[in-house]
């Protein structure tokens, strides 16, 4: 999807109710939206892309209670300071006060914690990896947008990790960017890696890494976040463990989350002008048969076909559906479900019954060519790693192109009407990333993991300092 500023908005928000993917905005609540059946089946399928990858590394899955008592919420200051504006307060049982106000969950540290501190007492239950999928609630104050900025996050993953020291939680930041690289590339959604400027670090962490993608507007999403949270909720909640020499410390933790913006970016970076372009591996339909034919003697014979096609690649275990409405002509049902995205569509006529052969049309290329039906499982299957192939290489070098580098901050300016990505040169000091962003009117993201090699021996174009990374600019959603 190429489309820019208010037209990608119209684009993205059209696709969004016409594909049944997602209802907002007619709910009686702001920022609060309706998974419809197809969105929730496209939402399934990632999911359980998350899951097997946190499962396979050792997580566990559990869930907690939504509310939150105030007076536990409040134990860790820094965090409820960061949330205090965001928050949901349940404030009466009934027509009853309550005693303790509860808060609507924006996240689960303060939550998490407090259990282990029931559940953990020795270095040798260490380390836990617990994560839970889930909503949260923020009350959001600028303009809400679907799935991107909601006061509803009803596709919540956050993971939360205890261990017994500094130097573990920091390694599990890292399998936690290892983790969430492998999702991001099933999904074919490009991505940079940044660590947060201090400033703008999650509430309570050590540090922050962050995920983001450019949409096709050219602002960037944060799409995945990290945090090394070390013992920051552990102390006031007081969750110790002996260690191996027997002495008594306080737990150290992560925490990591991805939410609704994965399925958004999943539709908005893949998708055309005709629809949404849907990536074969999490696609609710993988494959849509649409039957052709002009009498009901052609009808009877095609739709035999038909149906022995759907049952082939039911038995090959693909997820694949006969549109047999016989009220929408074949041209609608193409327009139909290039619209929803299904990967390949399926054509069968009187042609195609005669020879034995079907005719598969993919959604990424608008291409077509003839299988015979015998083979059409093992075609199918080539034909679904070539489209999420291709959508992940010309996703990536779309992204690649609208990062630039400039040493100077005049530049920055200059390329924000392309819109993208700006990496400039950086002292690393956060009053020079604060200043940057005044100037330019971008939005800090912080630094690569690794110092670049291209500022060397550049300058910080803000003080003049030698840079030690290159600082990334960008508008933000």
């Amino acid at each position: 999807m190429q489309e820019t500023g208010d037209r990608f908005s119209e684009w993205f928000d059209r696709i969004l109710r016409e594909a049944e993917i997602y209802d907002y905005g007619r709910y009686p609540v702001k920022g609060m939206g309706v998974w419809m059946p197809y969105g929730f089946a496209l939402r399934k399928n990632i999911l359980d892309i998350v899951r097997k990858e946190l499962d396979s590394t050792g997580h566990e899955e559990v869930l907690f209670p939504m509310l939150i008592p105030e007076d536990l919420l409040i134990k860790e200051e820094e965090h409820i300071k960061g949330f205090r504006d965001e928050v949901y307060w349940v404030t009466h049982g009934g027509l009853d006060e309550l005693d303790v106000k509860l808060a609507l969950r924006p996240t689960s540290e303060t939550s998490i914690s407090y259990m282990e501190s029931f559940w953990l007492n020795s270095y040798k239950q260490l380390p836990k990896k617990y994560y839970q999928i889930v909503s949260i609630f923020r009350y959001e104050t600028k303009s809400t947008r679907p799935l991107l900025r909601l006061r509803e996050v009803t596709t919540f993953k956050e993971a939360h990790t205890a261990h017994s020291s500094f130097e573990d939680a920091d390694r599990q930041v890292k399998e936690a960017i290892e983790i969430y690289s492998r999702i991001f590339d099933q999904l074919g959604i490009p991505y940079i890696i940044s660590k947060r400027p201090d400033f703008d670090k999650f509430a309570g962490a050590l540090y922050t890494v962050a995920f983001d993608t450019i949409f096709p507007d050219g602002r960037v999403l944060q799409i995945g976040t990290v945090h090394h949270l070390g013992q920051s909720f552990t102390k006031p909640i007081d969750v110790k463990i002996m260690l191996s020499d027997e002495s008594i410390d306080y737990v150290w933790q992560t925490s990591y989350g991805i939410s609704d913006r994965v399925v958004a970016s999943v539709i908005a970076i893949h998708g055309d002008e005709r629809g949404a372009v849907i990536p074969f591996r999490v696609a609710p339909i993988q494959a849509i048969i649409i039957p052709i034919y002009f009498n009901e003697e052609e009808k009877k014979a095609v739709m035999e076909y038909a149906k022995s096609i759907e049952r082939q690649l039911r038995e090959c275990g693909y997820r694949v559906k006969l549109d047999d409405r016989e009220e929408m002509t074949p041209g609608k049902k193409y327009y139909d479900w290039e619209l929803r995205g299904v990967p390949v569509r399926v054509e069968v006529g009187k042609r195609e019954v005669s020879s034995g052969s079907v005719v598969l049309a993919r959604r990424d290329l608008l291409k077509r060519k003839s299988t015979s039906s015998s083979s059409i499982c093992s075609e199918l299957s080539l034909l679904g790693e070539d489209i999420d192939r291709n959508l992940s290489e010309r996703a990536r070098e779309r992204l690649s192109s609208r990062i630039k580098k400039a040493e100077k901050l005049e530049e920055a300016k200059a390329y924000e009407e392309q819109k993208g990505i700006i990496e400039v040169p950086w002292c690393g000091r956060d009053e020079c990333a604060l200043k940057a962003q005044e100037i330019t009117g971008l939005k800090a993201l912080g630094s690569p993991l690794e110092s670049p090699s291209w500022i060397n021996g550049a300058k910080c174009p803000v003080c003049g300092r030698e840079a030690k990374t290159s600082l990334r600019l960008a508008k933000t959603y």
